[in-house]
């Protein structure tokens, strides 16, 4: 059974009932990135498209779903979640979250892959790894060496509107990405928990 990983939030609102997927399909993993409930570190980056970003711009009017990812150039893996991501850009939309992508790659890279792949959200190059680095998920088992220094754990972020971690997703292996059924289904359950815990 592939086994995807999730922040402890997400694990409770599954066994609760929120996301209909088996328990048994989560494994402890160590965790990826800041937690939930803290304040997302301060988004910025260029896009695909040469223009400077940042969360205010970015996020839709529930919030912002954000990828990390290793390279849009070298990563298979990689490619085929951006084209997975893309197909549901428009429910995220529909949900009020915009969907955003980041990697170290540069602005050429990313715009030559959203060119080539029709890509409809935004991907956003950190060459220098600020957000990456910012966000904790940094792959330090790689730093150091040419390729691949500054590459991130692969990871999505579900933000609120107010800036706020809501939820995440990780995998053990870079090779297994979230499906994006999963990405939706953690993005209605984290909407679910705001809502009832607003004042």
């Amino acid at each position: 059974m592939k086994a995807w990983f999730a922040s402890a939030a997400a694990i409770a609102a599954l066994v609760l009932g929120a996301l209909v997927l088996p328990s048994s399909a989560y494994q402890p993993a160590k965790e990826i990135g800041i937690a939930v409930g803290m304040p997302a570190p301060a988004i910025s980056g260029v896009t695909q498209t040469g223009q400077p970003a940042a969360f205010a711009s970015l996020r839709g009017e529930k919030g912002l779903v954000l990828a990390f990812f290793r390279s849009a150039d070298w990563c298979p893996f990689c490619k085929q979640q951006l084209k997975d991501l893309n197909t549901i850009a428009d429910d995220l939309d529909a949900r009020g979250f915009k969907l955003a992508a980041l990697s170290y790659d540069s602005v050429d890279t990313l715009a030559k892959f959203a060119t080539a792949n029709k890509i409809a959200y935004t991907l956003l190059s950190d060459p220098h790894s600020v957000v990456i680095d910012a966000f904790g998920v940094r792959n330090l088992d790689v730093a150091g060496a040419k390729r691949f220094d500054g590459i991130p754990h692969p990871a999505i972020f579900i933000i609120s509107g107010e800036g706020v971690v809501l939820d995440k997703l990780y995998e053990e292996s870079y090779k297994k990405r979230p499906p994006t059924d999963l990405v939706l289904k953690t993005v209605d359950a984290a909407t679910k928990r705001a809502a009832a815990a607003a004042p």
